[in-house]
């Protein structure tokens, strides 16, 4: 892995994600950024979250509504994605243990590298509304 040299845009990048919960996109974080940084280009951030990424500094939770979304937090965890509005929601006490990862490996005979676990429906924002559409039906 080569080492990459810290810049102020670097920086400001990751301070950004780690200020937030929203599990922010490229296009998120460049809006956020552009009036501090006018030279800053979508280009850089995706660069930057890619190298940071990489170096697991961040860590990917995937394509939501067609944009990759990333979270500081790297420590093992889960999270809901809302398939209507495109919340992510952190669940921070639900991830596979270490031992079935483990078990898992010993099992399939294959060695993990990494995973996530995602669930997938309706926030209770997104569950209320549609309960109320349904309801005025």
């Amino acid at each position: 892995m080569a080492i990459v040299r810290r810049s102020k845009k670097r920086d400001a990048i990751l301070r950004l994600i780690r200020s937030t919960k929203c599990h922010p996109s490229a296009d998120w974080i460049y809006q956020q950024l552009k009036d501090d940084y006018p030279n800053l280009s979508l280009g850089t951030v995706y660069r930057n979250l890619n190298q940071l990424s990489e170096q697991h500094i961040i860590r990917r939770v995937g394509v939501i509504n067609g944009q990759e979304r990333f979270d500081a937090d790297t420590y093992p965890h889960a999270h809901f994605v809302c398939n209507c509005c495109g919340a992510v929601m952190d669940l921070p006490d639900y991830a596979p243990s270490r031992q079935y990862v483990q078990s898992l490996s010993e099992q399939y005979e294959f060695i993990v590298e990494g995973h996530e676990f995602n669930l997938r429906g309706l926030c209770k924002d997104c569950k209320n509304l549609i309960t109320l559409e349904e309801t005025v039906s």
